[in-house]
């Protein structure tokens, strides 16, 4: 499908994983759920919500300072990421849509990068699922110098693609993951597995990654 006179194809595709192309996010907050009930504090839905999106050394953090966790933060990031590695080490299922939106981006000449919260021997892991070859470079936990929700990680992708962070496109599922995208000046495509973001002028919201054709994006040329 040619794209719209009114339409631009974005410079590239800046893709956040767990929960976005790959079905971890509910992984990763089963992971939280489990830790907190271990510890036993209180496990609610809302809770461990909260953490959806949340890298695993602001997760241990926030843990220790706000549920009364007594084992530090140190020993709560070795549990949280022993446990989610685990879980995705069993295995991972790929988000309905997400090998055809990484593959027409190819198609189309689209760079793409993973930008993720998520540890680099986690991303390694789900890299063999989704294939390594798909993605131009990838961002992990620690390698910028501020996690999600801050922009650094989206600024850094931008950066090692050569592109301009307003022209690139961000897919993310949790409102953490689209305050950083925002906060750096992408657009963004949301496809929410939890409540809490808002379509706007730089936000589309669909149900299902099967819903996009980047050849048909609702945003506007740039001016």
């Amino acid at each position: 499908m040619p794209t719209p006179p009114d339409r631009a194809l974005p410079a590239a595709l800046l893709c956040d994983m767990d929960g976005t192309l790959v079905d971890t996010e509910h992984q990763w907050l089963a992971t939280v759920a489990g830790f907190l009930r271990d510890q036993g504090a209180p496990a609610g839905d809302e809770t461990v919500t909260s953490f959806a999106g949340a890298p695993v050394g602001d997760a241990a953090a926030r843990l220790v300072r706000d549920h009364g966790i007594r084992l530090g933060v140190t020993r709560t990031a070795a549990l949280l990421d022993r446990d989610f590695t685990t879980r995705v080490a069993a295995g991972v299922a790929v988000q309905p849509g997400a090998l055809r939106l990484l593959d027409r981006a190819r198609a189309l000449g689209i760079p793409a990068a993973l930008v993720t919260a998520s540890e680099r021997h986690v991303a390694e892991l789900v890299l063999r699922t989704l294939g390594a070859h798909r993605f131009a470079l990838s961002v992990t936990s620690g390698e910028a110098p501020r996690g999600k929700p801050h922009p650094d990680p989206y600024l850094a992708a931008a950066a090692g693609l050569g592109v301009d962070p307003a022209r690139c496109l961000a897919v993310e599922d949790t409102p953490t993951g689209a305050a950083a995208a925002l906060a750096a000046g992408c657009r963004l495509l949301a496809v929410p597995t939890v409540p809490g973001i808002v379509p706007g002028p730089r936000t589309a919201v669909v149900a299902s990654l099967e819903d996009v054709d980047l050849a048909d994006l609702p945003f506007p040329r740039a001016a």
